[in-house]
């Protein structure tokens, strides 16, 4: 294939170097001499070219990714033949594939490696919401661009889900360090085998190594259906229980229990980076970029000087200020660690103010199971800080296989409380709420706990309308009757009570 090199494609596009090569085709950076840029081109081999199926699949190749238009998925740029052999082209990536990266780092650093792993499943979300399955995901079709972001390159098996199947039953295609049970076995697969696939490779990035190793590639991918994963927190024990928890869910082998779409796989490596940036208190390389394209509720997770860069002239105003009201500060700080933890961030309505609880106000609630809803984290909820959270433990069906679990909040000494604010980075869930003048209650329903409120919980600081009639209660209950969908868990980060103003 060297006698290539040199020569010119369709009068445009002249053939520099060559820069891989795999069973169907070559890949050479070129130059096109037309826009006067480098470009890279995919060549199909002269052999294959003459198989019919084979030539079907390179072309459906740039029909699919033509499709593609995603900051982290290599773009197509043009398609063409020259002398009976059809070739892409592709922009050209300076840089590294995410392979040579983990053979020349190692173990890449968790948040890195986090990172890479959203802007992957964010380019292959892309891509199954117009029916297409890349199938052969791996850090070799991961290219590292100069300025550190991932692109996903090699959409060779791809195959549109609109499309039927070129090949034969049984056939496995992929790589089987990565490749998904389903797929060894020769089934027909979705986005969830991607899913599978990429989880296996931020395996990789953890601990710098495969999953499984065998005598042959058969014996590797019959490890993939018939063994779980090892534990990666086992092999790294720096790495979190919430990353180590969303890599088993990615490559768990029942399609039932692993993530069911990339927008879900997404949405928990978002929070878990940010988890992991507030937790080290600064970040670098690619997570430093992913972080500042969180959404708003992931990016809540992290300190304020992460969220924001404050001007200097806006630190030198902050330091008079707070150097001019110092004596104030200490002393109401010192009245409000008495009181409680104050009014924090939400807004009353007019006429209302915020009830302002002590700090061990909150407690779980779970009559049901009697295992406890994560107690050690119940004051979160009433911390003022939208950047922590209280959560439900993880439930496999929506309708949680009880009645319901919760957390309440203690308004000592009572309060006439006309509306609730649930803020909560989940929404799509069910509550209902409860009120009481003495508590908690030992079950529900309890006589002396009155229903007040509740619904869907449809955006992130949802409040609800108490029917209290004006009487005074002391506890307030959350009771969580329904999860989010595709969700196996609630998260609440702040309830506040309204109370009204006196006269």
């Amino acid at each position: 294939m060297s006698t290539l090199v040199g020569i010119q494609l369709n009068g445009r596009y002249r053939l520099d170097a060559q820069i891989g090569a795999g069973g169907m085709s070559t890949v050479y950076r070129a130059f096109d001499s037309v826009l006067e840029r480098r470009v890279a081109i995919k060549l199909m081999h002269r052999e294959i070219a003459s198989d019919s199926d084979q030539l079907e699949r390179f072309r459906r190749e740039a029909r699919s990714v033509a499709q593609l238009s995603h900051p982290h998925i290599v773009g197509v740029i043009d398609a063409g033949e020259e002398d009976g052999r059809p070739f892409i082209v592709f922009e050209y990536v300076e840089g590294e594939t995410l392979k040579d990266r983990i053979r020349r780092l190692g173990k890449l650093p968790i948040g890195e490696a986090v990172a890479y792993a959203i802007e992957i499943a964010r380019a292959l979300g892309f891509a199954h919401a117009r029916h297409i399955v890349h199938r052969d995901v791996k850090p070799q079709n991961v290219l590292i661009d100069e300025e550190g972001s991932a692109k996903v390159t090699d959409f060779g098996i791809a195959r549109s889900l609109d499309e039927a199947g070129l090949t034969a039953d049984g056939r496995v295609l992929g790589t089987t360090d990565y490749v998904s049970p389903e797929q060894a076995l020769g089934h027909e697969v979705n986005g969830q085998s991607d899913i599978y696939s990429l989880g296996v490779v931020l395996f990789e990035m953890l601990t710098g190594d495969v999953p499984f190793h065998g005598e042959n590639q058969v014996s590797v991918a019959m490890k993939h259906v018939r063994e779980d994963l090892p534990d990666v927190q086992m092999l790294r024990p720096e790495v979190s229980a919430g990353v180590g928890s969303i890599v088993d869910r990615m490559t768990d082998r029942d399609l039932a229990h692993r993530y069911p779409d990339c927008a879900t796989l997404v949405a928990d490596l978002e929070e878990a980076l940010a988890i992991e940036a507030a937790r080290a208190g600064h970040s670098t390389g690619e997570a430093t970029a992913v972080l500042r394209t969180l959404p708003d509720h992931a990016r809540r997770r992290l300190p304020f000087r992460m969220r924001r860069s404050i001007p200097i002239l806006g630190v030198i105003l902050v330091i008079g200020a707070i150097a001019a009201g110092a004596g104030f500060l200490l002393k109401e700080g010192v009245d409000r660690t008495q009181r409680g933890t104050g009014t924090g961030h939400v807004k009353p309505e007019p006429g209302t103010r915020v009830v302002s609880l002590k700090r061990t106000s909150a407690d779980d609630y779970d009559p049901l199971g009697g295992d406890g809803e994560h107690p050690e984290q119940a004051t979160l909820a009433v911390d003022k800080d939208p950047g922590t959270a209280w959560s439900t433990e993880r439930y496999s069906d929506q309708a949680l296989t009880k009645d319901g679990v919760g957390i309440y909040v203690d308004a000592a000494p009572g309060a006439v409380v006309p509306s609730l604010e649930i803020d909560s980075r989940s929404t799509g869930w069910r509550a209902t709420i409860y009120a009481a003048r003495e508590g908690p209650p030992e079950s529900l329903p309890d006589p002396g706990w009155r229903r007040v409120g509740g619904g869907l919980v449809r955006r992130e600081d949802q409040r609800f309308r108490l029917s209290t009639r004006g009487e005074r209660y002391r506890y307030f209950l959350v009771w969580i009757t329904e999860l989010p969908p595709n969700a196996d868990r609630v998260e609440i980060s702040e309830v506040a009570l309204f109370q009204r103003k006196p006269a």
